[in-house]
């Protein structure tokens, strides 16, 4: 085999750019089946050789499982993107500082404690999944996730504010769901 412009570099980046993808959305759909499937038509679909250039096919590969992950969250679930959630002003939880660290969040993505975040995310309705999710996982700003979520739902009522306080609420109730995940470990 000759040595052709898709390096084992760009391959390795290409797949694991795939990989990725696929993880983030089985979280966003809580169905590995449905995140290959989406996974394998965003690839297919890509426009970009990702052998000339990888990182625009991660992008465009990334953008396409976001958008087709948010699509079929808003299909099973159209009334949770409709409105706003109600802020929940006051709730103590979270003033200047987040309740879990980007460790906390990533050791949950990966390590023991993904069991007790898949089983969490469960209980979530289908527009505080994604936002979670965009936020932890992927770093995303506030007014990011507000502007993916507004592709997909109608009326356009996201905003970064909504976003940022949904997510509070979101952090404050993972770290509730897993200190009682801990006391029951430790009865």
């Amino acid at each position: 085999m000759a040595d052709g412009p898709c390096s084992g570099n760009a391959v390795q980046k290409t797949e694991n750019a795939a990989l990725e993808m696929y993880r983030f959305a089985a979280l966003m759909l809580g169905s590995e089946t449905e995140a290959q499937r989406l996974v394998e038509n965003s690839v297919a679909a890509v426009e970009i050789d990702p052998c000339a250039d990888p990182c625009a096919a991660k992008g465009q590969v990334r953008e396409r499982v976001i958008d087709g992950a948010l699509e079929i969250m808003h299909r099973q679930d159209p009334a949770s993107f409709a409105a706003l959630p109600p802020a929940e002003p006051g709730s103590g939880c979270l003033e200047e500082e987040a309740p879990l660290s980007g460790e906390d969040l990533s050791h949950l993505l990966t390590g023991a404690g993904r069991g007790t975040l898949r089983e969490w995310l469960g209980r979530l309705t289908q527009a505080q999944r994604a936002v979670f999710l965009q936020r932890a996982v992927l770093g995303w700003t506030n007014a990011d996730t507000a502007q993916a979520i507004n592709r997909i739902a109608r009326p356009l009522v996201w905003t970064p504010e909504a976003v940022g306080s949904l997510f509070r609420q979101a952090l404050c109730s993972l770290a509730s769901a897993l200190v009682h995940a801990a006391t029951a470990a430790h009865a």
